[in-house]
């Protein structure tokens, strides 16, 4: 339950006098499901839910949270792993309402409200033939996913989501409306792409878009676990040599019917005969289950593990980090704690970055990781919080057995309970972050995310 609110009524509703979309408070009908965020493990009960119906609601809802000196957290599609997307107490800006989208075919740009998820960003592109980078599952907001650098399907062809950024418009922390570009507001251009939400409230993004599908390849090649040695062994060797257009990533995980399996997750992103070729490979190793692997629509392509892995409410805890080399005793320890995973939901994946994300130079954009390497993710995910404790404590386990091989961390996949990471994620673009959060938020208003603090 939420506890009682410390926000001046009269002040509450002067805010709500100024604003074009609703204000929720607890007693509210909609308050109990907007609270609700993708990680069903996240129970938080802010003091108000503004969802905001444009620009103007969101400066008044930073100018509120500033003034009254109120926690504020920001939304966008609600799809943080750590569950950053509410708050007790304070304020949400929920900007789910805020979906506008416009193509320019001609310049093959798109202008995006932050509102949007990746499955609505892409059903307005795709109209086009055109894409850009977004998550590998479609239920994924815009906004964060591409403030946290952005890993995708079309990563090794275009970039992450944060390289195909153009321009932006921000509400600061003063209240002000900016918009920011590689010649307007550079330093804080640069700080977006990557280092998430600390500088303020991204309304809308300008994107460069690609020619991709609309029918390209993709689909899943699908082994026993008992093969899971050989078939992740194979795979780091073929994911090491991609051409730009090919994607390849792995997972141990379990079957609909019950059965542990190792699967790798394939697509290419360009002409469908180069892509037999380019994917021929992996799907004739060994002797496999199923081969899922085909044409199929962009959109279809996006969303092809939505229902399996990513959808709303699961409890989740999530422990990751990045990896220079797939090694022999990593592959192990993987496979041999699996096979005791509590829940039939849980994944552990590996993520290739290769090709066009790689070869970005480090200090170009906030986002700095930009070796050849993979993102290995242990995704703990179950139905009951009466299982918390034991679904927790797996992950753990299985993370002390794979930390001593990373080198850095994903933004985006960070844990809650682990803020000390955060520096991993940026390296040594970190102080010029925290210099650019000390010019746009000294005071650290924005500061329920991973948070880089103002550099004094």
């Amino acid at each position: 339950m939420a506890t009682a609110s410390t926000l001046p009524g009269a002040t509450i509703d002067e805010l709500k006098g100024s604003l074009r979309g609703p204000l929720l408070q607890p007693s509210d009908a909609g308050y109990e499901a907007s609270r609700r965020v993708w990680n069903g493990m996240i129970d938080k009960h802010p003091d108000l839910i503004l969802q905001c119906a444009g620009v103007a609601d969101v400066i008044a809802g930073v100018n509120f949270a500033r003034t009254s000196d109120a926690l504020i957290a920001v939304r966008g599609g609600g799809h943080s792993a750590a569950g950053l997307g509410t708050c007790d107490n304070g304020i949400l800006l929920d900007l789910s309402r805020m979906k506008g989208v416009q193509v320019d075919p001609a310049r093959r740009t798109v202008r995006a409200q932050a509102g949007l998820t990746w499955a609505e960003f892409d059903h307005e592109t795709q109209a086009f033939g055109l894409a850009t980078t977004g998550g590998s599952v479609s239920n994924t907001g815009i906004s964060g996913l591409t403030l946290g650098g952005g890993v995708g399907w079309l990563q090794g062809k275009h970039g992450f989501a944060c390289d195909n950024l153009r321009s932006a418009d921000i509400v600061t922390a003063d209240g002000q409306f900016l918009t920011v570009s590689a010649d307007e507001h550079p330093d804080l251009f640069w700080a977006l792409r990557g280092g998430g939400g600390n500088f303020g409230v991204v309304t809308a993004f300008e994107f460069q878009l690609h020619q991709v599908g609309p029918t390209v390849l993709g689909g899943l090649v699908i082994h026993p676990a008992a093969k899971a040695r050989e078939v992740l062994h194979f795979y780091r060797e073929y994911s090491s040599s991609l051409p730009d257009a090919a994607e390849a990533w792995a997972a141990l995980l379990t079957s609909p019917e019950g059965q542990p399996i190792v699967a790798m997750l394939l697509a290419y992103n360009g002409r469908l005969d180069d892509g037999e070729r380019a994917l021929e490979p992996a799907r004739t190793f060994g002797t496999p289950l199923a081969d899922t692997v085909g044409p199929m629509q962009y959109v279809q392509r996006q969303a092809m593990i939505d229902e399996g892995l990513a959808p709303h409410g699961l409890h989740r805890y999530w422990k990751s980090g990045l990896v220079r080399d797939v090694s022999d005793d990593l592959i192990d320890r993987v496979v041999d704690q699996f096979a005791g995973v509590p829940s039939p939901m849980s994944v552990v994946g590996f993520f290739n970055i290769h090709g066009a994300a790689s070869r970005v130079d480090p200090r170009a954009t906030a986002f700095g990781l930009r070796a050849l390497e993979w993102d290995v993710s242990i995704i703990s995910q179950w139905a009951d919080p009466a299982d918390n404790d034991r679904q927790v404590r797996w992950a753990r386990g299985l993370w002390a057995d794979v930390e001593p091989f990373t080198s850095g961390v994903y933004v985006n996949h960070i844990a809650g309970d682990e803020p000390g990471r955060v520096y991993s994620a940026f390296g040594p673009n970190y102080e010029r972050l925290a210099a650019v959060k000390r010019q746009y938020d000294p005071g650290n208003l924005f500061r329920l995310n991973h948070n880089i603090k103002p550099r004094d």
